[in-house]
């Protein structure tokens, strides 16, 4: 499994934003632009929460494998990779929203004297926040879920004389 790329979550907010902002100039010379839903932040956050507490859960139990206790539970290598691959997709998912919402909100900048406009770009900024934390998460739990890399892989093929 690959591990995620910054660079492809950076890329995915850019292009997000730069699409949204460049809709929502449209969209609002035309007709009315769409609102931003409250509940965006908190979806986000909630991604974010579940993805850390899965990530620490993940941690202290592969401390207690290593450490050899005796009432240590293991860790399911299938679950472990499910874990991760779900926060890889939700890293994704959540530069693709959060660039999305970034966009909406630098638009909204430019209307902060209309109250209504002013809450939407709160909200946006939020989705923005929010997002990055659900980043930060996954990108915790694929950490805490790498494997230690072999000494052979380091040596190259080139074996330590025998005594």
């Amino acid at each position: 499994m690959k591990e995620l790329r910054i660079r492809v979550l950076i890329g995915v907010f850019v292009v997000a934003g730069v699409l949204s902002w460049a809709a929502a100039r449209l969209w609002n010379s035309v007709g009315t632009l769409p609102s931003v839903p409250l509940a965006a932040p908190i979806v986000l956050a909630l991604i974010a929460a579940v993805l850390l507490a899965t990530a620490l859960s993940l941690r202290s139990r592969l401390k207690a494998q290593r450490e050899r206790r005796p009432d240590a539970k293991g860790v399911d290598p299938l679950m472990a990779a499910r874990a991760v691959v779900f926060g890889q997709a939700s890293a994704i998912v959540a530069a693709l929203v959060a660039g999305m919402y970034g966009g909406t909100g630098v638009f909204l900048l430019e209307l902060l004297d209309i109250p209504s406009r002013r809450d939407q770009a709160f909200y946006s900024g939020f989705s923005v926040l929010a997002g990055l934390a659900v980043i930060a998460a996954a990108l915790f739990l694929e950490r805490v879920c790498k494997l230690p890399e072999d000494d052979d892989d380091h040596n190259h093929g080139t074996a330590a004389p025998a005594a």
